[in-house]
């Protein structure tokens, strides 16, 4: 038996892994920590417990719960699940961003990421969360389709993919 999936938010111990972990999402072009700086964990930490209460946030920023998905001990994702949209998340960003780090893909451990940050976007009043991905991003379009979301229109970036922008009931 497999171990389940937990949303977690990230620990003194996790450092290494975390690092291990962004790496690796940086060579795709994507971040695993966001805002993450190698010289001070601890403060790190501090920084992510201050935009979930929504105090001391940078400029752009709004409330957000950073959690890791945790599978028998191994980081095999993370999630930020924001509180609410400012003018960029409302175009392309949405509520919940999520990343599953390479080797632990095709496993179906987005579909419970995204499923779980449902219940956590709801549980800070978002009652529909906007859930973005780059239109050629099939597999996450998949997972978002798999978690009930409607596409609602698709959005051009700066020299990017465009974005899939998608409804999903927290409920």
């Amino acid at each position: 038996m497999t171990s389940p999936l937990v949303l977690r938010p990230l620990t003194a111990a996790d450092e290494a892994e975390a690092w291990a972990a962004h790496d690796e999402l940086a060579r795709e072009g994507f971040e695993f920590l966001l805002d993450g700086r190698r010289d001070d964990w601890s403060r790190y930490l501090a920084h992510l417990a201050d935009e979930r209460a929504g105090v001391h946030l940078l400029p752009g920023r709004v409330p957000a719960t950073f959690l890791v998905a945790d599978v028998g001990g191994v980081l095999v994702g993370r999630v930020s699940v924001r509180h609410a949209l400012n003018e960029a998340l409302a175009l392309v960003g949405g509520h919940i961003g999520y990343a599953v780090r390479p080797a632990h893909r095709r496993r179906g451990y987005a579909t419970q990421m995204l499923r779980q940050s449902l219940v956590v976007a709801r549980s800070v009043g978002v009652e529909r969360a906007l859930v973005t991905c780059d239109d050629d991003n099939v597999a996450s379009a998949q997972t978002i389709e798999r978690c009930g979301g409607v596409l609602q229109d698709r959005v051009p970036v700066d020299g990017r993919p465009a974005k899939r922008r998608y409804w999903v009931p927290t409920a």
